[in-house]
């Protein structure tokens, strides 16, 4: 996959065309993390992208960070292979492991 085709508008026209993947593991984990779809899909439209996963197997990913429905900041795990986007999952960031600003990580 081309490097440039992992953007934020790239998987915004795919949630909004519904070539969407929602992995078994993303919706496992939303559920136990009570995040609704409509809250990943708002995040996205809202978000931007803070990581890039070229590597990831099977397909190039990204973290993006968002605030969902409620205003609240979640994070989202995305592949893409062409014209469709894998949401492989979504959590809300801990402070633990993120600074303030939710987008950089603690030293450890």
């Amino acid at each position: 996959m081309n490097r440039e085709l992992l953007n934020i508008e790239s998987i915004r026209k795919c949630i909004s065309r519904r070539n969407i993947i929602w992995t078994k593991h993303c919706l496992n984990r939303i559920n136990q993390r009570n995040i609704l779809i409509a809250d990943i899909k708002t995040a996205i439209n809202n978000g931007k992208i803070i990581e890039y996963y070229y590597e990831d197997y099977p397909y190039p990913s990204c973290l993006i960070i968002g605030k969902d429905t409620n205003d609240n900041i979640v994070h989202i795990v995305c592949g893409m292979n062409n014209n469709l986007a894998f949401i492989i999952t979504a959590y809300h960031p801990d402070s633990d492991e993120w600074e303030e600003d939710m987008k950089t990580r603690r030293e450890e």
